[in-house]
């Protein structure tokens, strides 16, 4: 019986109803919390399992086809890249982060459990929460971001359906910085997706399923279609060349790597959140191909219809959508509607997987005797989508949004720490129900903060500081060597504050974290299974004597 229960019991007995404050929280509790945990924060179940090689390929296909990938060559071009050398930015970005991915998703495969759980064995029970705040503020910021490019897929479907829609007058002041139009487009793609919030993650496989095969075909179709019409061999974009030459070249190339790799960088910390789903690790394996191929293909999609809308439309289009908003013919229509309906399709299964499920894994584990993953969820799509008003953000808040997309300069070290202290430090082994005690080793001391971790995460990011400045502010001005090691950014946040980690726990170890054996959730599970048949056994025999 938990204290909650007795409190309320004991009230009873001496014939005091429990006050309304009381019993409105035990109303809200999550059904099988302890106080410290619940069941979509313990160890994932054999029997939820279930995803297999092809549910991590079609996540990834699901993550990367959406407008923002087909976007990604935009910006590299912009800074002075050819096509060519965007796309093999893309790709030698995307391959660098998909071994990180892969590497640090392994430890929720091999032990079943979440990013949240998995920090506390290398930050400390309680420090962890702190790394764990600040993942769950990045979730929620892309989420809102996420749901206005999900508004604009909606748009264009109504677009689609109704062409006077287009010129629908606007009701809303120009201080709102969205309009009407804009406005029920959003209010539509939220109140739709809201349902999907509702399914549990170990069921949501489906829809990656259904996307990956969907937006593949989209994708291929707009291209087969650009082609066929544009003769886009002609077109300039394809014999632009580099803009930038010599070292110049070389910092803007970092740059963009750095750019691409930090887009990834919050899956990269909270990989364990989906792959503990993974019916053994081999299954993840494949996240290693699926991501870098994904994405490179998806965005030389998008050099393809820039170079195409440039010759059909008189201008370079890198946004697919505002590409679709151009076939007008009652044919084109329907053509343009069904492609919208993909791209929501995307837009809303990679928001659910990067974004909600990361940020209402965060609450579980800050709440977990109240906030469950679906409640979670649901928190963090009114709080993302409404509270932080991303119209705002994205129209008048450029800096705010500059500090956002540069957000890896502290998750780098996050990650990095987790890797090297689960790979070098700690071998591999972990004690599974260690961590969801909060005074077992891994509170490592009275405050619960594993000073070791502290010291590297700082190693991490202070010296990137001064170059990510500008980014936020251009009116200040720091040395280029600054900048450069800012554009060296997750190379040198990753794996400095791996180094140093590692360094410092060889020379001051915490030996009471060091196992001969790691100790499985099944290892447990199987323990108390025999244990309680040992108990039935021993009760019948005790039956039978009397």
């Amino acid at each position: 019986m938990g204290q909650d229960e007795q409190i309320v019991t004991v009230a009873d007995e001496y014939g005091n109803s429990p006050g309304l404050w009381r019993r409105m929280l035990k109303r809200l509790e999550v059904e099988g919390n302890t106080g410290h945990s619940n069941k979509d924060l313990d160890p994932v179940p054999p029997e939820m399992r279930t995803w297999n090689w092809w549910h991590y390929i079609s996540y990834w296909i699901s993550d990367n086809f959406t407008p923002s990938g087909w976007r990604k060559a935009a910006s590299l071009m912009q800074i002075g890249m050819s096509w060519r050398i965007a796309l093999l930015n893309v790709a030698v970005s995307e391959i660098l982060i998909a071994a990180v991915i892969t590497i640090n998703g392994y430890v929720g495969a091999k032990y079943h459990i979440s990013f949240t759980v998995q920090s506390r064995a290398s930050f400390g029970y309680y420090f962890s929460i702190l790394m764990i705040c600040m993942r769950m503020i990045v979730g929620t910021f892309w989420y809102g971001i996420s749901t206005y490019t999900g508004a604009e897929c909606v748009r264009s479907m109504i677009y689609a359906m109704s062409p006077r829609f287009r010129h629908l007058q606007n009701t809303l002041p120009a201080s709102s910085h969205i309009n009407t139009q804009f406005m029920i487009s959003y209010f539509v793609y939220f109140v739709s997706i809201l349902p999907l919030h509702y399914v549990p993650i170990h069921r949501i496989r489906f829809l990656f399923t259904a996307k990956a095969i969907v937006t593949p075909i989209i994708g291929f179709g707009i291209m087969g279609w650009t082609i066929a019409n544009a003769s886009v061999g002609k077109e300039s974009l394809w014999s632009q060349g580099n803009t930038v030459h010599g070292s110049a070249l070389g910092w803007v190339f970092m740059s963009g790597v750095y750019s691409n790799m930090g887009g990834w960088a919050t899956l990269a910390v909270n990989a364990p959140d989906f792959t503990r789903y993974a019916i053994s690790p081999k299954h993840t394996y494949t996240m290693a191909v699926a991501l870098p191929f994904t994405a490179t293909l998806i965005t030389f999609f998008g050099v393809v219809g820039a170079a195409g809308s440039k010759v059909l439309f008189g201008q370079i289009l890198w946004d697919p959508l505002l590409f679709i908003d151009n076939w007008t013919s009652p044919g084109g229509r329907a053509a343009a509607f069904f492609c919208a309906l993909g791209f929501y399709l995307a837009q809303a299964c990679a928001n659910i997987s990067a974004n909600s499920i990361s940020a209402a894994n965060d609450l579980n584990c800050m709440f977990p005797r109240y906030i469950n993953i679906r409640r979670g969820q649901f928190i963090i799509a009114f709080v993302g989508a409404w509270a932080l008003t991303p119209w705002n953000i994205l129209t008048s808040a450029s800096s705010f949004l500059a500090f956002m997309s540069g957000y890896s300069v502290w998750l780098a070290p996050l990650c990095g720490v987790m890797v090297s202290d689960f790979f070098f430090v700690h071998k591999g082994k972990y004690d599974v129900w260690e961590l969801y005690n909060k005074d077992g080793i891994y509170r490592y001391n009275k405050w619960g903060v594993n000073w070791r971790s502290v010291v590297a995460f700082f190693v991490g990011w202070v010296p990137l500081f001064p170059g990510f400045l500008p980014s936020v502010n251009k009116s200040i001005h720091v040395a280029k060597g600054a900048v450069h090691l800012y554009y060296l950014g997750y190379f040198y946040g990753f794996g400095a504050a791996a180094l140093s980690y590692y360094v410092v726990c060889y020379f001051w170890p915490a030996r009471e974290t060091m196992l001969d054996v790691p100790v499985y959730c099944d290892d447990v599970l199987n323990a108390r299974e025999i244990e309680e048949n040992s108990y039935g056994e021993s009760d019948s025999l005790e039956k039978k004597s009397n």
